[in-house]
């Protein structure tokens, strides 16, 4: 039996096919392989700034996985929960925990649709970075969304200019509005050293 995938693979993906793959893979071992035994705290960053921020749903989740982070808002009762990912095994995971209202396998650099919008909340933890989601998704979200609803972004910190997110953010003008960061670490002590340092900025804003 192979090894298990890696942060590192993730990072190198470069098409949607790719990223099924890897995720078809990882899903059985990723919360408890990755999730714990990486110490990623990643989507309860996010949650809490979400609810910190005065987020309430109903909320999207982008980039779900196997429900790191909808299990977060679901205690906080940030809910109903709707969640989308590329991949279906991922989110096969995420419906076990019952915390999501609804669950759909669909690509976010493509139009959505079908989706029980508009939502209040837009959240995504470890979506946007290099080998899985670039800035252009997010005037798809952005059509989803309620007016004034509040949005709660990670965004690899290391590729946050060079992938395009600084200048993406810049261009939506005044169709957002509120926008602030803040940094924080996708990893706690237990990440490898590879990765032990490793940043999201996370981009906290509101729908015009």
């Amino acid at each position: 039996m192979g090894k298990n995938p890696d942060i590192d693979e993730a990072y190198a993906m470069t098409s949607p096919d790719e990223v099924k793959a890897l995720y078809r893979t990882w899903s059985h071992s990723y919360d408890v392989g990755f999730g714990e035994g990486q110490g990623y705290q990643l989507p309860r960053e996010v949650a809490t700034a979400f609810i910190g921020a005065g987020g309430q749903g109903p909320v999207l989740d982008v980039g779900a996985g196997t429900g790191l982070v909808g299990t977060f808002l679901h205690r906080m009762k940030a809910t109903p929960i709707d969640g989308i990912d590329l991949s279906e095994e991922m989110l096969e995971l995420a419906r076990l925990k019952g915390d999501y209202r609804g669950l759909s396998a669909c690509d976010v650099t493509q139009p959505l649709t079908g989706l029980d919008g508009p939502y209040q909340g837009v959240v995504s933890a470890g979506t946007f970075t290099l080998g899985h989601v670039g800035p252009d998704a997010l005037g798809h979200l952005l059509k989803v969304a309620a007016t004034g609803a509040l949005f709660v972004i990670s965004v690899n910190a290391a590729h946050y200019a060079s992938a395009g997110f600084e200048a993406a953010f810049a261009e939506l003008g005044d169709r957002i509005t509120d926008r602030c960061t803040r940094d924080v670490r996708i990893y706690d002590d237990r990440a490898d050293d590879a990765h032990s340092d490793d940043m999201a900025r996370l981009v906290i804003f509101r729908k015009a």
